[in-house]
């Protein structure tokens, strides 16, 4: 008879079955108990044929001894484990239970090999050396953003921290805090959380690559990317100035009811900002070399962010409303969560996906999506207002009276239509020195021209018409005397950010 596997093994999060315990290939199931103790621990069910037909085992107790026997000689260090006897239709079954340690990373020795195994999906992989690490930092009770870090907290700043502190919390960032919150450890240190909070942030592999692509992919030739920018520094900047990014690169349509007016944006911004937010804090800071992309493409947006989910497990094989949250940077989330920049734990992506559920009546209305393997996790989320090649938008009911909310992007379409390429790239110039501007003035507001332009590496003349046209459009603002000025930005949409989330 075909077995219900869930029945016998009950909430087990993992299981592996094996026909017939194999004597002479003992790292055929050795290597699911590493993985089982080096994970959210599992059950290994023995007498179950690959189908789930039931085949029993000819001596029970004896191979019970053999298990208990090899798991003491051939794993390093030896996980907690339980053997139970299970009978069912007069065969014996052996349901070896093995639960999550917290002496990672367990070995297996033996063939003269000594590896660490993790499970996948439902399979339980040799662990690969930025999952080796990970191990071994759970074992010892740490985490990487605990980590002291090889800068001196003497060198950083934190006027990002402290300003979005003060606005968020109405009160100053008191130089305690800087322990309290993790920034620095017990003997001064500057932890890798505090790190990845300076202002200029020394952890390269912290960037943010955001690029809007022309088209539904990454074509090749000229033109292919209308904006692009390479975001660094504070994460939390990161995340302001990313939804800034993509915001900038939307529409954003609104149509006339009786007594209100009914927008519909191209991407709902809780769940962009949420998306992005989870990326900054979940992401697996060990693996070098590899930054969260912000990928914009005509229909959809994708954001990549390196590291899979912490057990192992595949986000497109489970429920994303149910998935509990695991913290790979628990510092990170603590003061993303204390500032109010994310919800509270475990319920971003059920955030993402109700930003979404009020336009379930649109045409072709797609959900978001998540899809993860050992070392990714990707989100995507459909643009609302994609028009399709038939011609036919998603909001068709409403398309005669849509009109288009930003005049300015309207003048934009026509002056890229007369002037190609060059307004291409002097509107993505003009953008990229926005965002800088405004970081640098949220910095230090009496920032000279002069100071500006050795940030940026631009000449003053170039500074300054930036600034000319930032003050014409009313996005920032200038008060005081010559010689003591003070910028102050007044982009609705850019300040506003903390306030509408």
């Amino acid at each position: 008879m075909a077995l219900d596997i869930k029945s016998l093994i009950g909430e087990a999060t993992a299981y592996d079955k094996k026909q017939m315990l194999e004597i002479k290939r003992p790292k055929s199931w050795l290597k699911s108990v590493s993985a089982f103790a080096n994970g959210e621990g599992g059950t290994l069910i023995f007498g179950i044929s690959d189908d789930d037909q039931i085949i029993g085992l000819e001596d029970a107790e004896s191979d019970a001894e053999k298990i208990s026997e090899e798991i003491k000689t051939k794993l390093d260090p030896v996980p907690v484990v339980n053997l139970e006897y299970k009978e069912i239709d007069g065969k014996r079954l052996i349901l070896l239970h093995v639960y999550s340690g917290q002496e990672t990373p367990y070995y297996y020795i033996g063939d003269k090999q000594r590896l660490a195994f993790v499970r996948i999906g439902n399979e339980s992989v040799t662990a690969d050396r930025i999952q080796l690490k990970t191990l071994v930092l759970k074992g010892s009770g740490r985490t990487y953003d605990s980590l002291p870090s090889n800068y001196r907290f003497e060198d950083m700043a934190f006027s990002k921290l402290r300003s979005v502190h003060y606005k968020r919390l109405q009160r100053s960032f008191d130089d305690s805090e800087f322990v309290s919150w993790g920034i620095v450890d017990e003997n001064g240190n500057l932890t890798n959380a505090g790190a990845l909070l300076a202002d200029e942030s020394p952890v390269r592999q912290s960037r943010i690559f955001c690029t809007r692509w022309n088209g539904l992919d990454m074509t090749s030739g000229l033109g292919e990317a209308i904006d692009d920018v390479e975001l660094e520094g504070c994460v939390i900047g990161q995340l302001q100035d990313a939804v800034s990014f993509v915001r900038n690169n939307s529409h954003k349509k609104w149509w006339k009811e009786n007594d209100y007016r009914e927008e519909l944006p191209d991407y709902p911004e809780r769940a962009v900002t949420e998306a992005i937010a989870n990326a900054i804090i979940h992401r697996d800071y060990l693996q070098m070399g590899s930054e969260i992309h912000i990928d914009m493409y005509d229909d959809r947006l994708e954001i990549y962010s390196p590291g899979g989910m912490m057990d192992g497990r595949l986000i497109q094989q489970l429920n994303p409303l149910t998935v509990p949250s695991k913290r790979r940077n628990p510092l990170l989330a603590d003061f993303f969560s204390r500032l109010g920049l994310m919800e509270r734990r475990g319920s971003g992506m059920k955030k993402i996906i109700d930003s979404y559920k009020r336009f379930e009546g649109l045409h072709n209305f797609h959900a978001p999506e998540f899809h993860s393997n050992a070392s990714e996790f990707h989100v995507i989320l459909w643009n609302l207002n994609y028009e399709d090649k038939s011609g036919v938008r998603n909001d068709a009911n409403c398309i005669d009276e849509f009109v288009n909310e930003n005049e300015q992007f309207a003048n934009q379409q026509n002056e890229f239509a007369n002037n190609g390429e060059q307004f291409v790239k002097s509107r993505k110039e003009f953008l990229k020195a926005s965002r800088m501007i405004y970081n640098l003035i949220s910095a230090n507001p009496r920032i000279t021209t002069a100071q500006m332009a050795e940030k940026l590496k631009l000449s003053q003349r170039q500074v300054q018409k930036y600034l000319k046209r930032l003050q014409e459009t009313e996005k920032i603002s200038r008060s005081g005397t010559r010689k003591n000025s003070e910028w102050k930005i007044i982009d609705n949409e850019y300040e506003g950010f903390f306030d509408r989330i």
